[in-house]
C-alpha cells in the first residue's frame, strides 16, 4: 500500500504548507475511508508536512478519513434495504426504515460541512483552527455512533458477519474512533481548550 500510495503522489503533498495540497490530503484521506484501507494515510501525511501530533491537521485529516467511512457505510445501507424484500416489499419502502436513514444521512452529510468549514478554517490560517479541528473532531465521533449504529441496525445479524462489507468497515473504523481519545475524552478537552470564550462560525450553530 506505501508504495501504490507513493507512486500516486500522496507522499509528495505538503498538507501542512499549500492550501491545495491540504485539499488534496483531505480528498486522499476520504478515499481511503471509503474504500476501508487500514493503512495510516492521514497519520502518514501529518507526519511527512511536519505536523505535530496535536496540532490542526493531524486532527481533521483523520476525521476526513472517517468521513469517508461514513460515505460507505451509507451507500452499503441504501443498498441492503433496496435489495432486501420483507412482506413483499423492500425493507426502503417501510417509513421506520426511512426515517432511520433520513436520521443517518442527516449526521454524515452534516459532518461533511463542518469537515470542510475546519478544513477552510485551517486553510485561512485562523487563530480558532486548532478549535475548529477538535470540534471537528467530537462532531466526527457522534455522527459515526449514529451512522453506524443504524447501519447495523437495518442490516440486521448479516451486519455483524466477518463477511459482512459493514462489519469489516465498522471493525476499520474503531481505530479512529479510539485514538487518540474516545468521544467522552475529546469532549472534555475541547471544553477545557475554549474555556469561556466558545467557539465561533458553523461549530457556534
Amino acid at each position: 500500500m506505501d508504495a501504490a500510495l507513493k507512486e500516486l503522489g500522496a507522499w509528495d503533498l505538503d498538507a501542512d504548507g499549500n492550501a491545495d495540497d491540504l485539499e488534496a490530503a483531505a480528498a486522499l484521506c476520504r478515499a481511503a475511508g471509503y474504500c476501508g484501507i487500514d493503512y495510516p494515510v492521514a497519520d502518514r501525511l501529518a507526519v511527512l508536512s511536519g505536523t505535530a501530533q496535536s496540532g490542526p491537521l493531524a486532527v481533521v485529516l483523520p476525521c476526513w478519513t472517517l468521513l469517508g467511512m461514513l460515505d460507505r457505510a451509507i451507500d452499503l445501507t441504501v443498498e441492503h434495504v433496496k435489495a432486501r424484500q420483507q412482506f413483499g416489499q423492500p425493507l426502503s419502502q417501510f417509513q421506520g426504515v426511512q426515517f432511520q436513514l433520513t436520521d443517518a444521512e442527516v449526521e454524515r452529510s452534516g459532518l461533511d460541512i463542518l469537515a470542510k468549514y475546519a478544513l477552510w478554517s485551517i486553510q485561512a490560517g485562523h487563530l480558532e483552527a486548532a478549535d475548529d479541528a477538535l470540534a471537528l473532531r467530537v462532531a466526527a465521533l457522534e455522527a459515526a455512533e449514529v451512522v453506524f449504529r443504524v447501519a447495523h441496525q437495518l442490516h440486521g445479524a448479516m451486519g455483524f458477519c466477518d463477511e459482512s462489507p459493514l462489519s469489516w468497515l465498522s471493525r476499520r473504523s474503531q481505530p479512529l474512533r479510539r485514538q487518540p481519545h474516545g468521544l467522552s475524552v475529546t469532549r472534555t478537552l475541547l471544553m477545557r481548550q475554549i474555556g469561556e470564550r466558545g467557539l465561533t462560525g458553523l461549530f457556534n450553530e
